[in-house]
């Protein structure tokens, strides 16, 4: 797919139908993933995947309930975090923003893993609010890492509606 098309066709989805993600294509999208630039290439960015009915329901429990409707028939979720105290540090030291480097460095990947779903035909719905010890808990997740976001994955039932983005002079300024 092009890639401004497929920019342009990449949507938050509240509604799926039921359909399974295949687990190559999880590896192939996070192997994208990877390409994403980090500070000093540490590639910090950690993706803990439940993936099947039985796993996915344990994750879609620990959602508050407004994401759940959202997420009806989800069969895979991806929960992403990052290594702290690595992007944002030079010997052991904090440089500038510190970790703040980190969750930039996870957006950038999952920028990059989610438009490898979509060209796929798989979509998405990024999730901030989420049980964070409970997820901690399930996939093992060490203390050292953030966890920033909760990620449905599925096929989109329906067409979600672009809304309308800001214009550029309200977002963009030359000197």
């Amino acid at each position: 797919m092009e890639f401004l098309k497929l920019v342009e066709t990449r949507r938050s989805v509240r509604s799926y139908a039921k359909a399974s993600v295949e687990a190559k294509d999880l590896e192939s999208a996070v192997k994208t993933a990877l390409m994403a630039p980090s500070w000093k290439n540490s590639e910090t960015a950690r993706y803990y995947f439940a993936n099947g009915e039985e796993n996915a329901s344990k994750v879609y429990d620990m959602l508050p309930d407004f994401n759940k409707k959202s997420c009806e028939g989800i069969t895979c979720f991806l929960v992403c975090a990052y290594e702290t105290g690595i992007s944002g540090y030079s010997q052991g030291q904090p440089v500038g923003d510190g970790d703040s480097w980190g969750a930039y460095d996870l957006g950038l990947s999952n920028a990059y893993f989610l438009l490898a779903l979509k060209e796929m035909g798989y979509d998405s719905l990024i999730m901030g609010l989420r049980d964070e010890e409970g997820l901690r808990r399930l996939f093992e997740i060490p203390s050292s890492q953030r966890i920033m976001g909760v990620i449905a994955i599925g096929k989109r039932k329906g067409e979600p509606v672009l809304r309308p983005r800001k214009d550029i002079k309200q977002v963009m300024k030359t000197l």
